[in-house]
């Protein structure tokens, strides 16, 4: 096994299994990428029109250059037999052709401000430090912008740039994340939260830099190409043909030299970004278990877990930075090869009397400007690949399976009769059985109670309500019509589920609760918190339903976290209400006053509770036994008990005839 190819453990390849991108793959990455671009078209025009503009001083400077050394420092008069000026120039050589050396100094000194009022001096761009990490780095993607111009063209193409890069990294990102929300219970059972992250945060912002490597960079390159072999041949194709010959080698053999190198370049790119996802899991996996790293005396060992992904992340990226240098080497010196063979034929051109000192400052810009668009176009697809890396990172999320309506677009009336299991079946992936032939009818107006011992599939039987899982054999009804017929979002519009984790946002109460229904009243917002008992805490708290939470809801207890969660799953007042061991951290008297509640709110509602403790499941209409998959006893708890083969009866008794939690 290769270094890049890590362990799950370390780089989640659970999810990711194959790290090495092909140029086939390179080539399709780009291709999606592009397509994105049809959503700024209008930021992209101005965009590409302003960088059009750019051009206009790299036509005029070479030549200004030509006469500020010979007519102006030489004093040498014009003279057009030796080397001719390009046409879109000779007007402003006869403008200057019989002025004094200082008057044309003073000519040109006046250009040179028009041109710097509206081109400026050298790039304008957003000073942000960008970090040397792709993580920070990232963050600078995001706002950044920049121009060749620093004038007035300057400061508009700069704006124009930082609106288009947050236009395309957050319309990117944004559509990750709705991606991530819809990715079906079991995947996100299994996947990192730190991964997501990374994907998220620091891979989605280098979809700008894919499309403009690919449009932008090769198009003005060669621009500027053609530009360079039209002024040559304009004006040098009779004393200098083999200048134009030779920098026009240098361009392939540039990227000859570099491109193949592509492919290690982008190995070592995918390695270091999963390298840093690794940190971030081992980082977020860390910050969200502290209560039993401190409880267990972990403090160092996760220290030094964080500080080894890391060490190794930093390492990693160590090895782009010097991937880079080598590549960058390469095509650098070919490029100085260049530099010195111009500068060793124009100075026995000026020598011989062929030349002027002021076309060395014009063929030395040419000449590097074709031979260097070899090195450019090699080092555009040699920098795209740690692009490349990242926007498949995200890409293969966008690939992932989600929850999707293939056959299901009808609309859910409100439901009236309850759901009904006809011969249901779930397996797993990995091929392990989690229910089997399951018939039974949940009616509305009841408070049913699903029992078994751990591992039964009671949470399994429980998420096939609201299609959290989709079953593998039979159907499940809702109303006395085949749940698939309906959408997503029409049948969990009709169905609260309340987990048995507590999850809870870093905000007030009351936002916590509006979460589950945006258009509930205050007096929703009560009624739901004295049904789950949750008032009686919230009344002592200093700002009441303002009171801001902590981290996942931390400044709370178990318990009341419990309540919130269960009175949040009431606020959304819907005809179905799934609840997860919602008695499991409550005290008898809270307990017992929940199931009063609960029963009463089944009056209009199916109202599901997934239980352990005797004193939730005896007060039920029905129980559910479940166990090895499959349903052993329905009934109530009176009926249960008093069959002396039901195999409820038997689980009650191994419990000593009260069922406890859950081992």
């Amino acid at each position: 096994m290769s270094e890049f190819d890590m362990s799950s453990s370390d780089f989640d390849d659970r999810v990711d299994v194959n790290p090495e991108i092909s140029n086939g793959e390179a080539f399709r990455l780009v291709g999606r990428s592009l397509g994105y671009l049809a959503e700024v078209r209008g930021l992209f025009a101005a965009k590409v029109g302003l960088a059009m503009i750019s051009l206009i001083p790299g036509l005029i400077a070479p030549w200004t250059g030509k006469i500020l050394i010979d007519q102006v420092i030489l004093q040498q008069p014009f003279n057009d037999e030796e080397v001719p000026f390009p046409p879109y120039f000779r007007p402003f050589v006869d403008f200057v052709r019989d002025m004094a050396p200082m008057e044309i100094m003073f000519t040109m000194t006046m250009l040179f401000f028009g041109l710097l009022a509206v081109f400026g001096r050298g790039g304008l761009g957003v000073p942000l430090e960008p970090g040397r990490d792709s993580a920070t780095e990232s963050e600078v993607k995001l706002s950044g912008g920049g121009s060749d111009m620093s004038g007035l063209l300057g400061a508009i193409e700069m704006l124009v740039n930082i609106r288009l890069n947050q236009r395309l990294s957050n319309g990117f990102r944004t559509i990750l994340f709705g991606r991530l929300t819809r990715l079906p219970m079991k995947t996100i059972d299994d996947h990192r939260i730190g991964d997501s992250v990374y994907r998220v945060m620091y891979d989605a912002p280098d979809l700008p830099g894919v499309c403009y490597s690919f449009t932008l960079s090769p198009l003005f390159t060669i621009i500027g190409v053609l530009i360079a072999l039209y002024l040559m041949g304009e004006s040098y194709s009779g004393v200098a043909p083999k200048l134009i010959w030779v920098s026009l080698a240098a361009m392939p053999l540039a990227f000859l030299a570099t491109a193949p190198l592509a492919a290690w370049v982008r190995r070592i790119e995918q390695s270091s970004r999963a390298s840093g996802a690794a940190t971030t899991n081992a980082i977020e996996e860390g910050m969200s278990n502290l209560s039993a790293v401190q409880s267990l005396g972990g403090m160092e060992k996760e220290k030094e877990r964080v500080e080894s992904r890391s060490g190794e992340s930093f390492r990693r990226f160590r090895h782009v930075v010097l991937a880079n240098i080598g590549v960058g080497f390469i095509g650098w010196a070919i490029s100085g090869a260049l530099v010195i063979f111009v500068t060793v034929f124009v100075t026995n051109k000026i020598i011989e009397g062929v030349m002027t000192p002021g076309d060395f400052s014009v063929l030395i810009g040419l000449a590097m400007t074709i031979g260097g668009a070899g090195v450019g176009l090699g080092m555009i697809w040699i920098q795209a690949q740690g692009q490349l890396a990242a926007v498949r990172r995200v890409f293969f999320f966008m690939d992932m399976e989600v929850e999707v309506d293939e056959s299901g677009t009808a609309a859910l009336a409100p439901i009236e009769r309850g759901v009904v299991f006809e011969g249901v079946g779930l397996r797993y992936p990995n091929g392990q059985v989690a229910l089997r032939d399951i018939e039974l009818s949940l009616n509305v107006g009841e408070l049913v109670a699903i029992v078994g011992p751990t591992g039964a599939g009671k949470t399994s039987l429980a998420y096939l309500i609201p299609r959290y899982y989709q079953p593998t054999e039979g159907r499940v009804l809702v109303d006395g019509q085949d749940e698939q017929e309906f959408s997503h979002k029409s049948l969990r519009a009709q169905i609260s589920y309340v987990f048995q984790e507590h999850l809870l946002l870093n905000e007030s109460i009351r936002s916590n609760l509006l979460l589950a229904n945006p258009g509930a009243s205050d007096d929703d917002i009560e009624a739901a918190c004295r049904t789950a008992g949750a008032m009686e805490f919230i009344e002592r708290l200093p700002n009441g339903l303002d009171t801001e939470l902590g981290q996942s809801g931390d400044t709370l207890s178990v318990g009341q976290k419990q309540r919130l969660c269960i009175a949040r799953g009431l606020v959304r007042d819907t005809r179905i209400l799934i609840l997860d061991e919602p008695t499991a951290a409550l005290d008898p008297q809270t307990e017992n006053a929940l199931v009063r509640s609960l029963r009463e709110a089944a009056r209009g509602r199916l109202v599901i509770v997934i239980a352990h403790r005797l004193s939730t499941i005896r007060r039920a209409d029905r129980i559910v036994f479940l166990e090895e998959g499959a349903v052993r006893d329905v009934g109530s708890h009176d009926e249960l008990m008093a069959d002396q083969g039901s195999a409820y009866r038997r689980f009650i008794e191994l419990q000593g005839g009260a069922a406890g939690d859950p081992s």
